[in-house]
């Protein structure tokens, strides 16, 4: 048993797994498991550096995570930086603080490595669920970019796309500095041309047709990150939000697609009152749940599987 802490800082988030792990018997013990909404990304589509306020708010995070490592006594830690930080032109500013802060050096791993931790998170535990079997496509939905990876106990096609939520939102849903509440229909449009170009993309790499389940032969469409964690929690009219309810919750398109509707229609005041709202992920859910939705009309999948486990699953493995 080997005690592992894992840090996934991606776009919009920075998130901790502390946990024990169990090589031989394939069990991940979780200990402590926290999210903190930083918006590393905030501009960086933009202008291409990771803003001041960015990188301290990230930090302030990083210096809370060291403390929860340090209590748990964890014996190894992997730090995994994604989308954002890949494209900054002052990564150093923010690997320098990392490596300050928590000792350890961020690896900015590549779009098909985060594919692979993703995978192995989302799917690890699914093998013995007879309706929830292989082979899977898994959809990582971040705040910078999307990865789709295929497989079934092993990964076979992975590709990673720029259609995250925050840089769907900066890029086509603010004017004048804000976000257009609610969104034109010219906005909608030019986020669906966006995620049918992406989607071209990684159906080069990744098959994306007849994602209908394996009842019929198909993949089991899995979903991964906070886009679609919280329209499940809204899919099950969760008073707050549950991720114990949420993880592996299935819900079917029709849902996912009267959420969607709802969300682009929405206000900020209106989005910010549904129980299961992170207040960092209000302005950015409406853009998030298009790209879902995009790809469960492009994949023809009935149904997606939520999991709350995900890339710090894999993280954490490879550490283990």
């Amino acid at each position: 048993m080997t005690r592992v802490a894992a840090v996934d800082c991606g776009t919009n988030s920075i998130r901790l797994l502390v946990a024990d792990a169990d090589p031989a018997t394939g069990e991940l013990t979780e200990l402590d498991r926290r999210m903190t909404i930083v918006r590393l990304g905030q501009g960086v589509d933009r202008t291409g550096r990771l803003a001041p306020e960015a990188l301290e708010r990230t930090f302030a995070a990083c210096r809370e995570y060291a403390g929860v490592i340090r209590e748990q006594g964890a014996e190894r830690v992997r730090f995994v930086a994604t989308s954002a930080s890949r494209d900054a032109e002052n990564r150093q500013e923010f690997v320098d603080g990392v490596v300050d802060i928590l000792g350890v050096e961020p690896e900015v791993i590549t779009g098909d490595q985060e594919a692979e931790f993703s995978f192995t998170g989302a799917t690890k535990e699914l093998s013995g669920h007879e309706r929830l079997s292989g082979p899977y496509l898994v959809v990582d939905i971040g705040g910078g970019s999307t990865e789709f990876v295929s497989g079934d106990t092993a990964v076979r096609a992975a590709r990673s796309v720029d259609i995250g939520c925050v840089r769907m939102t900066e890029r086509h849903l603010v004017s004048g500095g804000t976000v257009t509440d609610p969104p034109t229909a010219g906005q909608i449009a030019a986020i669906r041309a966006d995620a049918a170009r992406a989607l071209d993309l990684a159906g080069e790499t990744v098959p994306l047709d007849g994602v209908c389940g394996p009842q019929e032969g198909g993949h089991t469409l899995v979903g991964l990150a906070g886009s679609v964690t919280t329209i499940a929690g809204i899919a099950l009219d969760l008073p707050e939000y549950d991720s114990t309810a949420i993880h592996h919750a299935r819900i079917p398109v029709d849902r996912v697609r009267e959420i969607t509707t709802k969300l682009l229609a929405s206000t900020h005041a209106e989005r910010a009152a549904i129980p299961v709202m992170h207040p960092g992920r209000v302005d950015v859910i409406a853009a998030g749940a298009l790209v879902l939705l995009s790809i469960m009309e492009r994949t023809g999948a009935r149904e997606v599987v939520v999991s709350e486990h995900d890339i710090l699953d894999g993280i954490a493995w490879s550490v283990a």
